[in-house]
């Protein structure tokens, strides 16, 4: 979804700075809480201080992606079993490589930016809330509410002009359970190809070497007018569509010193 440009951005700096986080409560230092003090502590339960030094790979529909993060350097990747070969997407932090059956190709700008953007998206999604700490990212708490009884927080995530790719209008919604700090529902809007929304519902969780992944029950809606914050309340009243499962499997973790 954000280009290339964003995705380096997000990256590069999420693997600098989430091991920093060192929040007990959802609280700041003046003993506010905030959007921030939310997702610092959200990052925390999840990731366990290992996603910034580890090897992550799984399945995700009939392919399987890789991420490895170590002292700021990355590589993502997807491995595609094509009929012409073993396909493979590579992106780091010098630039994205397609390659088949090992063989490099010239790709035109567009192409390398879209085939990148489709690695990113997987492995961002896969990831949450893994990654919000970059400098393009503006959090802001909305409220409060509940969803099927469990207290949740609301939190905006918009992305600054600059440094927030050509997609910074892009606006996502996430809900952070007040007292476990998971991402147990998130909701997104986007302005590609005509535009749409999106509501996603965590399942299935699972801790591997200390790094928290979920699958997710993806929902729409056909009213583009909708507000993200309206989202949990038309899910519970069974107002949102099914449109697709979000499943990740085979998922491995090797943490790196």
């Amino acid at each position: 979804m954000k280009n290339l440009a964003f995705f380096l951005l997000l990256i590069t700096i999420a693997s600098c700075n989430d091991s920093k986080t060192e929040t007990k409560d959802a609280t700041n230092s003046e003993g506010n809480i905030t959007a921030q003090s939310i997702v610092d502590k959200a990052i925390e339960k999840a990731c366990n201080g290992n996603c910034d030094h580890a090897e992550v790979s799984f399945t995700f529909r009939d392919k399987t992606y890789k991420s490895k993060r170590l002292e700021g350097a990355f590589l993502l990747e997807r491995i595609t079993n094509d009929s012409i070969g073993i396909i493979r997407d590579e992106l780091t932090n010098q630039g994205f490589i397609r390659s088949v059956n090992d063989i490099e190709l010239e790709l035109a700008d567009t192409t390398a930016l879209k085939l990148s953007n489709s690695v990113n998206s997987v492995l961002y999604f896969a990831q949450l809330p893994y990654g919000l700490n970059a400098p393009a990212v503006q959090k802001e708490l909305i409220g409060k509410d509940t969803i099927k009884n469990q207290p949740y927080y609301e939190v905006k995530v918009t992305f600054a002009k600059e440094g927030g790719g050509t997609d910074h209008d892009d606006e996502f919604m996430y809900w952070i359970h007040q007292k476990e700090f998971t991402v147990d529902y998130l909701a997104y809007s986007y302005e590609v190809n005509g535009g749409g929304i999106r509501f996603r519902e965590a399942y299935n969780s699972r801790v591997v070497k200390g790094i928290r992944f979920v699958d997710y029950n993806n929902y729409k809606t056909e009213d583009l007018t909708t507000p993200l914050s309206e989202l949990d309340d038309l899910f519970e009243q069974d107002k949102l569509p099914l449109l697709s499962k979000i499943e990740t499997e085979n998922i491995e973790v090797k943490l790196l010193n």
